[in-house]
């Protein structure tokens, strides 16, 4: 999910199928809703006892009919479920780059369960949300960022708030940037991604502009609600196309050459200087990724690629991680090892091949990309 900001979905009256993500469309509309399942895989999910995942299964047993009704026009509920859409309130909108702001969101009524619904979608995996733009009747998921992410200081101890890091492309995002604090934006989920369990231990994060988000959100899961072993480990990849959207960021081992940004978004305009006030400024995320390699020395390491700099993740920044790790064998039988791939779509494409539509929902598709044309063994792929 998650988030990343993911594809675009329009919210239409006939429902095709429903699922724990209760996903809508039209036959005269074509939808693209993300779901979390694979051509040979069934949709990941969560313990069935999750609060969340048992609204969602109750509320699909009442029928397709019924629950479009509600997910169009109930925005009464307090606490957040994957069907119905809840009224939450801007509290604040801060820019952390010319072309990102983090989003803090509390619910507009309180007396709600919100508090469990996230610590169960947080210990469980990579989940989203998704929010309306309510006069287009188009929706878009959007990834939280993890608790430890807090950002607003006036919302210190209120656990109900959910932060969420947005770029300003794109009709939902445009339309989420343009509102004012104290606005209402309807939002309804968790939307699991990405199922993580104790048995992963070491994914490499390959990850694009606001995708940072499903990889703090593993950082936190992982890290955090479960008991890491010493060798887990959890090594992100970051791309972006301006200094600014990862100011201050040092990568803790060598870049790469060229840009798969300036091939689907070619620019001559560089913003910001590589490098100037690297150590008196840093991007907020920056800052929690600092954090996050401070509270877990070794487990947590970071490459930072941009595009006006002319570097890219390609062949040689995946494949150095990966022999790098080829010494450290998987510790018992049942270890994995996880290659996530988060970003735009042009971007997921050019490393692990598109997702595709299989039976009216979106599957993870074959490997491609440079990843299988690395034929890298002992990895799983997983594109968000």
């Amino acid at each position: 999910m998650f988030p990343r900001p993911v594809r675009l979905c329009r919210l239409s009256s006939a429902p095709r199928q429903c699922n724990v993500n209760a996903q809508f469309s039209s036959p005269n509309r074509y939808q693209r809703f993300r779901t979390s399942s694979t051509t040979s895989q069934p949709p990941s999910k969560g313990p069935s006892g999750k609060l969340w995942l048992t609204a969602a299964v109750v509320a699909i047993a009442a029928g397709g009919a019924g629950i479009y009704t509600r997910s169009q026009g109930d925005t009464s509920s307090t606490t957040l479920d994957p069907v119905t859409f809840t009224n939450y309130e801007l509290i604040s909108k801060t820019p952390v780059s010319s072309t990102c702001s983090i989003f803090n969101l509390r619910p507009k009524r309180g007396g709600g369960i919100n508090a469990e619904v996230y610590q169960d979608a947080f210990e469980t995996g990579i989940w989203s949300v998704q929010f309306k733009q309510p006069q287009l009747q188009v929706g878009r998921d959007y990834t939280p960022l993890p608790p430890s992410m807090q950002f607003s200081s006036l919302d210190k101890g209120n656990d109900t708030s959910l932060q969420f890091l947005i770029r300003k492309d794109g009709e939902v995002s445009s339309y989420l940037h343009d509102l004012q604090p104290g606005s209402i934006v309807e939002m309804r989920g968790p939307q699991l991604g990405l199922e993580l369990t104790p048995d992963v231990q070491e994914i490499l994060f390959i990850v694009g502009g606001t995708g940072i988000a499903p990889a703090l959100q593993a950082a936190h899961t992982i890290l955090k609600c479960m008991r890491p072993r010493d060798e887990t480990r959890i090594h992100i990849l970051w791309a972006n196309r301006r200094r600014e959207d990862c100011l201050g960021g040092c990568s803790d081992t060598v870049g790469s050459q060229w840009s798969w940004w300036s091939k689907l978004y070619p620019t001559t305009k560089a913003v910001g200087t590589p490098g100037e006030n690297i150590e008196e400024l840093r991007n907020y995320v920056v800052e929690q990724l600092d954090e996050l390699k401070r509270l877990y020395p070794k487990k947590v390491t970071v490459d930072y690629f941009v595009d006006e700099e002319k570097s890219l993740i390609g062949k040689d920044s995946i494949m150095k991680y990966i022999n790098s790790r080829a010494q450290h064998p998987l510790v018992g039988p049942r270890k994995k090892k996880l290659i996530i791939i988060s970003g735009p779509d042009g971007f997921v494409s050019y490393l692990a091949g598109p997702k595709m539509w299989h039976n009216g929902r979106e599957v993870q598709g074959p490997l491609r990309g440079i990843l299988k044309e690395l034929n890298i063994s002992g990895w799983s792929v997983w594109k968000l």
